[in-house]
């Protein structure tokens, strides 16, 4: 794809950024085949190839309207294309680019703005979000039946190993997951015991910036990454071996903070270091596979999993949870259509509910196919999006490893 950037951006870094990536395009539209507003909307410019000319054209100069704001809104930043595209179009860091120079020409109103606003002051703040749960929780049987399915019951917290052993790994605790699912990561801790590993809690990390990345506040999501790597920084200075990720869409953003902040002279080469060391869970239990097969003793219930789009599609790493789980001894059911989005996308079932629901729907239907005994997934957006519209348990799949392990 030929280019001719506006003065305003192209000797930007990130101008060069979106050059480079915009040039790699060929137009094929192998994008469109796994999209899943487009699958939805039938709208060329609700696919990736539509976003990318609208994303082109603002870069090019031409104003952009509320119209273009309207289209990469509707994205879910699932990088499904990224997958299928064969060229290797960086097509998550364009829309970030994209949506960024858009924000800044085209005002939204006030309810909207607020809501974003909202989002921003409450997610990525673990204990205001906490705070405004239980208050959820405890009003929860006068909630109107939409809101009341978001709001899941009180969970039930769980004991995190006291053991010290030489191996040191550190964990993202999170903003949202210690309140909505803290099983989740002291089943980590507890199974990472038994292969004779600490699990480091970083009392001052917290949120890895993608609400505010995503929501267009790159400079509030940067401020995140600096404070997650001041925090981890002592702990990797004393031999901590890797940052153990339990939430895939977490995982995909520290594993660009290394490119994100390869600009500051203060943070470049630390925050390459810990995207480096960052491993979503199940790398850590992969390479301890022949060590944890012994220990287990696993249900013989059928489970379907749900592969995350952060994980298949921003990690890479498809198909690689389902056949570890299987070669440690469980039984997973076919689903349909793995890679579409079940429409969590972090805030998009927020901010774009009516096509949200509409994905969720489509992806129920795929995981209750197989008559499963419950639902296992790798990211905290995407376990509680499902959970709101089944009786079936959703849970992180880790959680299931650490029930089945003989005691």
């Amino acid at each position: 794809m030929q280019t001719t950037l506006a003065d305003f951006i192209k000797d930007t870094p990130q101008g060069r950024e979106a050059d480079a990536i915009l040039r790699k395009c060929v137009h094929c539209g192998f994008c469109s085949a796994t999209c899943p507003t487009y699958q939805l909307l039938g709208d060329e410019l609700d696919g990736p190839r539509g976003r990318i000319y609208l994303i082109k054209q603002v870069l090019e100069g031409k104003t952009a309207t509320a119209k273009t704001q309207l289209h990469l809104d509707r994205c879910l930043t699932c990088r499904a294309c990224e997958t299928t595209c064969p060229s290797g179009v960086q097509y998550g860091r364009l829309l970030d680019i994209g949506r960024e120079v858009v924000h800044a020409q085209v005002a939204r109103s006030a309810a909207a703005g607020l809501k974003r606003a909202m989002l921003r002051a409450v997610i990525p703040h673990r204990d205001r979000f906490a705070a405004l749960l239980r208050i959820g929780q405890a009003l929860r049987w006068l909630l109107p039946p939409a809101l009341k399915r978001k709001v899941p019951a009180p969970a039930q917290l769980t004991t995190w190993p006291c053991n010290e052993h030489a191996r040191k790994m550190l964990v993202l605790e999170g903003c949202a997951q210690p309140a909505l699912s803290p099983n989740t990561n002291a089943a980590t801790a507890r199974v990472l015991d038994r292969l004779g590993i600490t699990l480091v809690r970083a009392t001052t990390a917290g949120c890895c910036g993608a609400v505010s990345q995503h929501l267009d506040a790159h400079d509030e999501a940067r401020d995140y990454m600096r404070r997650n790597i001041d925090a981890w920084w002592p702990h990797i200075e004393r031999g901590a071996e890797a940052i153990v990720v339990t939430a895939s869409g977490c995982a995909t953003m520290v594993a660009e903070y290394g490119h994100l902040l390869a600009d500051e002279p203060a943070y470049a080469e630390k925050a390459a270091r810990v995207s480096s060391m960052m491993k979503d869970v199940s790398e850590i239990i992969a390479a301890e596979k022949s060590n944890i097969a012994g220990m287990l003793n696993p249900q013989s219930a059928k489970l379907a999993f749900h592969p995350p789009c952060s994980l298949q599609h921003g990690l890479k790493m498809k198909g690689g949870v389902e056949t570890l789980l299987v070669e440690l001894g469980f039984e997973l059911t076919p689903v349909a259509d793995a890679h579409l989005c079940c429409g969590s996308a972090g805030t998009y079932s927020i901010l774009q509910p009516e096509l949200s629901q509409r994905l969720l729907k489509n992806k129920m239907a795929a995981l209750s196919a197989g008559k499963p005994a419950a639902i296992i997934t790798a990211n905290i957006g995407c376990q509680s999006h499902l959970q709101s519209v089944t009786a079936l348990k959703v849970k992180h799949w880790i959680e299931l490893v650490d029930e089945n392990l003989a005691r």
